[in-house]
């Protein structure tokens, strides 16, 4: 069981940290960490981990070889020389045996942040985080730059007490995570390891037991210009790409009714979803389109093979392009461009997840709980492919991807304590 008179004090310490912690949290959501422009944030983490005396990897997603490894999702229209990745070392030392009196541990969060559209429509600027009773505003502050805060200020109450982990913890801060997850990737292709991983996501101090795989395309359709006052003489790209991504839905529904009878997702309504996203197309407001572009995101239920999710996909595209006559023998393009990421399921019985249960109960004063998402999350790289066990488990918040998107600082506080106390738990503790 865990040790409560230490948890009492990490909340201590937690407590007397907690002012630093939300003014930490605050200059980390000033960042405006969208894609291609999260380096100036990683800059600053990189620094706030040598501050704390840890050991800093600072490198590129262009210098890291991943393209061979399974869970790699292929980018367009990306600058990888600007993908920056931090991963702070925290290493125990070794006793006379050659070991550590602990379990070693990583712990990621990503930093990068999807664009907040017309700032207008935020009650507060999306970059300035406000603070308006319990909530704090911003983009990213609920996911999941406070899970990331998290995880600094989980460890900065373990160093207050003179007390460090008894065995290695990684800190790594990512980005991609929005997109690919080629950045948690990159940590496992250089090198890095543990006997579990903790990922602090928003899941409101509940464990996500799994999650549907997610898989991106670029859906490219010609058309035939011609003068709108001969419109039926030509194509129309843009109404085209219409009549295709209505039987891109029809697949979904069809998905979606076989998912009532899934392990994970039964009981669930509709838990696979597709979404155009992005629509780009035509030249001219009086020429029919002479081209179409949509970016568009859809699920697959964890267990489906993504070559399989994929042929579903082509398959529909098909069907849709046979009822075109200029389609039928000018087919779409399907760019597969960003996500192509398995499902996620964390079994139970593992080691780690009965230690973080035994911390929630002490922490919360209740049974730790789980839940499956209709979203992926970076956890599916250590258990799918590496092994590790990973947890999923952060605070609460409100908004992700929305406008007023913001984070539950008590929340934020009590989940501290909750990671501080886990790792104590799972890693064991030395003096400094």
């Amino acid at each position: 069981m865990p040790d409560a008179a230490l948890i009492k004090k990490l909340e201590a310490a937690v407590e007397a940290n907690w002012e630093k912690q939300v003014g930490w949290l605050q200059n980390l959501v000033r960042f405006p960490s969208v894609r291609g422009k999260e380096g100036p944030c990683q800059d600053w983490l990189a620094r706030e981990m040598a501050a704390r005396g840890w050991s800093v990897d600072r490198y590129t997603l262009s210098e890291v070889q991943m393209d061979h490894l399974p869970g790699f999702s292929p980018v367009m229209d990306t600058d990888y020389q600007q993908a920056v990745q931090v991963v702070g070392t925290v290493r125990a030392p070794t006793s006379t045996d050659g070991g550590q009196k602990g379990r070693s541990l990583i712990v990621q969060g990503h930093v990068d942040v999807v664009p907040p559209g017309p700032e207008e429509m935020w009650q507060f600027p999306p970059f300035d985080p406000v603070i308006s009773g319990e909530w704090m505003n911003g983009r990213g502050a609920h996911d999941m730059k406070q899970g990331v805060c998290a995880m600094f200020f989980a460890m900065d109450a373990l160093r207050s007490l003179g007390l460090a982990p008894a065995s290695d913890v990684y800190v790594q801060t990512v980005t991609e995570e929005e997109c690919t997850g080629n950045g948690a990737l990159s940590t496992l292709a250089r090198g890095y390891r543990a006997d579990a991983a903790l990922v602090p996501e928003p899941t409101g101090g509940t464990l996500t037991r799994g999650h549907v795989g997610v898989m991106w395309f670029r859906l490219r359709i010609r058309g035939v210009p011609v003068h709108v006052a001969v419109a039926d003489t030509g194509t129309n790209a843009i109404m085209s790409a219409y009549a295709v991504l209505n039987e891109v839905y029809l697949l979904t529904a069809e998905i979606n009714a076989k998912a009532k009878d899934h392990p994970l997702f039964a009981g669930m309504n509709n838990p696979v979803k597709f979404n155009p996203g992005v629509i780009r197309g035509g030249d001219w407001g009086s020429s029919t389109p002479a081209w179409c572009e949509v970016d568009c995101r859809i699920g697959l239920l964890e267990g489906t093979p993504l070559a399989e999710a994929r042929q579903q996909v082509l398959d529909a595209v098909a069907k849709a392009a046979k009822g075109d006559s200029f389609l039928a023998n000018n087919p779409p393009e399907i760019l597969w461009n960003g996500f192509q990421a398995d499902g996620f399921h964390l079994k139970p019985g593992s080691e780690a997840e009965r230690v973080l249960g035994e911390v929630h109960q002490a922490v919360y004063g209740e049974k730790l709980v789980s839940h499956v998402s209709t979203g992926v999350a970076d956890v599916r790289f250590y258990l799918n492919y590496y092994g590790i066990p990973a947890l999923c488990y952060g605070p609460k918040g409100e908004g992700a991807y929305a406008f007023d998107e913001r984070a539950h600082l008590p929340s934020l506080k009590k989940n501290t304590l909750s990671i501080a106390s886990f790792i104590a738990e799972w890693c064991g503790v030395r003096g400094l």
